[in-house]
């Protein structure tokens, strides 16, 4: 819960209230008092492994923790967040002159390798449902792209993070709830927790969603979307239509461009269980474009994350309080 921390460091001196909750979340509020509520969730969970299983030489093997590949992951450096101490581990991979990776290579035939010798000296510093992620630094590559493990969604739970800083200087007239939630690689608990207690009167969820603007990204059957195009706004079933006509007004007068995704019958993200929280919680999807899914090199656009940033804080101060987000209102 490192990351936790940290966010809750960094938000405390912009918010009203901060707190936690018991799936772990933390929520950092502005004008907790008033009636209406928006609630924005970016979480700050990532894709990793689950230590499931010592050899007797002192290897590890490892189960799924959300949507990891076992492609992307042969030959990566990774941390073992071990209940002794952190390691520093290597995924090993079969050398071609050993006949190199077979095709049908599945997670089932990846093992982390920390250099022990032996399953009694690991246990001295592992045990079973220990985590182990990536080592990868965030670096910049050219035209303000940002690349590194985990941008989704830290990239979310920053811009939530960003967004209620910089409403805490502007004074908005409705309640703001800025969430950096748990799980939603996995169960999204975080999610169900944070809507079921707030009880918003909207929610926005701040994810990530698929960029097809690189080689073999776009069978010609997807929705075109694009690094530097743009936040992305959701389309289907789950959404409301009333806070995506606030986003495209917003963005409107603001002559920023935006990207659309369809999501006929759910979002794969955190919506999904605030929308389903107490008496039902209107939502909406706003993604930031992300090339590289699910690998250790995630790569985003900075001129996206900002405008995504300035887009949701202009939507909120726009709001005055008396808004209706059912859509047979007028």
């Amino acid at each position: 819960m490192a990351i936790q921390k940290k966010w809750m460091t960094y938000i405390t001196p912009y918010a009203h209230k901060v707190e936690t909750d018991g799936a772990g979340n933390v929520i950092a509020s502005l004008n907790p008092d008033a009636d209406f509520k928006v609630l924005l969730a970016g979480h700050c969970d990532e894709i990793g492994m689950a230590i499931k299983r010592i050899d007797d030489d002192g290897f590890l093997r490892v189960e799924k923790m959300g949507g990891i590949g076992a492609k992307p992951a042969i030959g990566m450096k990774v941390e073992i967040l071990g209940s002794g101490k952190r390691l520093t581990g290597v995924i090993g991979a079969n050398a071609e002159h050993h006949g190199g990776v077979k095709d049908d290579f599945d997670f089932d035939d990846l093992y982390i390798d920390c250099g022990a010798t032996s399953k009694e000296e690991m246990e001295q510093y592992v045990q079973v449902g220990d985590l182990a992620v990536y080592k990868r630094s965030p670096e910049f590559l050219e035209n303000n792209r940002l690349t590194g493990r985990g941008l989704d969604n830290r990239t979310g739970a920053f811009i939530v993070a960003e967004v209620l800083r910089k409403l805490s200087e502007k004074s908005p007239k409705v309640g703001v709830y800025a969430v950096s939630t748990v799980n939603e690689e996995t169960n999204m608990g975080g999610a169900y927790f944070a809507a079921a207690n707030i009880q918003p009167t909207f929610a926005i969820a701040c994810d990530v969603t698929f960029a097809t603007d690189y080689p073999g990204a776009n069978d010609g059957k997807s929705v075109d979307v694009k690094l530097d195009g743009g936040p992305v706004l959701a389309k289907g079933a789950p959404i409301n239509i009333k806070v995506n006509k606030l986003l495209e007004k917003t963005a409107q007068n603001l002559k920023m461009d935006v990207q659309y995704e369809l999501t006929p019958r759910n979002t794969g993200t955190d919506a999904d269980r605030m929308r389903l929280t107490g008496k039902g919680v209107p939502i909406a999807l706003v993604s930031l474009p992300l090339r590289y899914m699910h690998s250790p090199v995630e790569t985003v656009s900075m001129k996206d994350l900002e405008q995504e940033i300035e887009l949701l804080v202009e939507t909120i101060l726009s709001l005055n309080g008396n808004e209706s987000v059912k859509p047979l209102e007028d």
